[in-house]
């Protein structure tokens, strides 16, 4: 009866096949052919994932080395499908206009425990070897994982978060879009804040909002680069570029305003404005900045701090092109450009992007 199966198959008679594999299935179920063909049946009838469960339990448990080989080409066959139909709808998700935009993929943070199936997980879905997926998977902060298309982005985040993996996607355009105010001192506290700021042309103004406005702040430093002699391997003198020092960043997220009112010790102006630090004259910037940072704490304790962007950097960096597309709103005096700056408006731009609407449903 096999070979009348076989026979069925090879002219294409699928209900034929099926008619005679549902009594070989009564008679011999285990038996190898009868398990192959019942793959075949399952892959010409779109049941692929049946299919793909049946040729490799025949690869694990059969010696038949025709039946192996016949098994492996039909995995093949499965992948070259889901590959036509990934690409398929990828293409279909990127057709709107909107959704050809630059994008990034972000990766978020997940407990050691629950890694081991979300790697198979995340290899499936992104075609990776188990090993390389779970070393992609962040325990701790965000991983920048892709850049392209945001329909495509979309595509694999939805797949993602389906299969238990935490992530969101963003536009580019969504970071650009956020204004971003250089706060120079307070000016008043209570009962409403005011700040005197500059905004992106470098008009000097003032803002006057509600500390309950803020839902968000993000801290974190930016390395200063200087060149330095030293002297290498050979005892010749060298100029090298080392971090010489950091400078210490805070953005406050009024997503209601639209805007991240921003502020970093060598630009804030201690000495004037309300009086936060006695005798701030007297201190150093940095506790000076200290003082101004718990000032503020008090202000907002209820305000989550996002403080992982170091972290989050190491994952960025090198994306050279993709940062070119992100003014960073950052005016350190630096003698060269460097991607630390638009790393740290993207890691603070995903957080208001990320958030800003559940703040405000």
């Amino acid at each position: 009866m096999i070979e009348q199966v076989a026979i069925a198959f090879e002219h294409k008679d699928y209900q034929t096949a099926a008619k005679l594999l549902k009594q070989l299935l009564v008679e011999s179920p285990e038996h190898p052919w009868v398990q192959f063909y019942l793959g075949r049946l399952h892959e010409v009838s779109g049941k692929l994932q049946d299919a793909e469960k049946v040729y490799r339990q025949l690869l694990r448990d059969t010696r038949n080395t025709r039946i192996v080989t016949l098994a492996r080409q039909g995995l093949r066959r499965l992948q070259e499908i889901e590959l036509e139909e990934r690409q398929r709808a990828i293409s279909q998700a990127t057709a709107d206009g909107n959704n050809s935009e630059l994008g990034v993929l972000i990766l978020e943070p997940l407990s050691n425990e629950l890694k081991t199936e979300a790697s198979r997980n995340f290899a499936q879905i992104m075609q990776l070897d188990p090993y390389t997926a779970r070393l992609l998977l962040p325990s701790r902060g965000w991983r920048l994982y892709r850049i392209g298309q945001v329909g495509e982005l979309k595509f694999y985040g939805k797949q993602l978060q389906q299969a238990g993996i935490p992530c969101f996607w963003a536009t580019i355009a969504q970071i650009q879009q956020i204004q971003v105010y250089q706060v120079k001192y307070f000016q008043e506290s209570t009962p409403q804040a005011t700040v005197v700021c500059r905004n992106e042309t470098n008009q000097l103004g003032s803002l006057t909002f509600d500390w309950s406005e803020v839902t968000a702040r993000v801290v974190g430093l930016l390395p200063i680069f200087e060149q330095v002699v030293d002297v290498d391997a050979y005892r010749k003198l060298e100029w090298k570029t080392q971090t010489q020092d950091y400078t210490q960043f805070c953005d406050l997220h009024i997503p209601g305003r639209r805007c991240i009112l921003r502020l970093y010790d060598n630009g804030y102006e201690f000495q004037q404005g309300l009086e936060i630090i006695p005798q701030a004259n007297q201190n150093t910037i940095r506790i000076n900045w200290n003082s101004l940072s718990s000032w503020i704490n008090q202000q907002l304790p209820q305000v989550q701090i996002w403080s992982d962007f170091t972290s989050f950097a190491d994952t960025t960096l090198d994306q050279t092109e993709m940062l070119g597309h992100i003014k960073s709103h950052i005016h350190l005096l630096r003698r060269e450009q460097t991607n630390w700056d638009s790393a740290f408006h993207l890691y603070s731009g995903l957080v208001f992007v990320k958030y800003a609407n559940k703040s405000y449903k």
